[in-house]
């Protein structure tokens, strides 16, 4: 059995102040979600961010098989490793990601778009308002 993981990431003015938010399925079972305020950061720092939170989330509840889905082109490709991460702060961040994966039997990292996000995107946009 395989698990659904869906993130989102985003900065109001970007840099400016930033939420993750992130939905975590069995099937289309909803088992857990998250709304995060997060501080000053970019937009891709947060989709990091966000990724980062739900593999945490997704290791609480024992899970061996996750397919995460993010609307990140950037953040897929690079932990993916099909693109190279040049900016210092995102390496950090991935190091944290990539290390994560490695509590999993198998995790796959998928790009969706936008559209297809809307509850992470949802969960994002209650942490800023919350908290700008």
């Amino acid at each position: 059995m395989s698990h659904k993981l869906f993130t989102d990431g985003g900065a109001r003015n970007n840099p400016g102040p930033a939420g993750i938010g992130g939905v975590l399925f069995d099937d289309d079972k909803l088992i857990a979600e998250f709304s995060e305020y997060i501080g000053e950061g970019t937009n891709n720092q947060a989709e990091y961010e966000a990724i980062i939170a739900g593999l945490k989330l997704a290791i609480k509840y024992k899970i061996k098989k996750l397919d995460c889905y993010l609307d990140s082109k950037l953040v897929v490709e690079q932990l993916n490793k099909n693109w190279k991460i040049k900016d210092p702060g995102l390496q950090k961040l991935f190091v944290k990601a990539y290390n994560l994966t490695h509590k999993f039997d198998k995790v796959s990292f998928n790009h969706i778009r936008r559209e297809k996000n809307t509850q992470a995107d949802a969960l994002v946009n209650k942490a800023l308002d919350a908290n700008t």
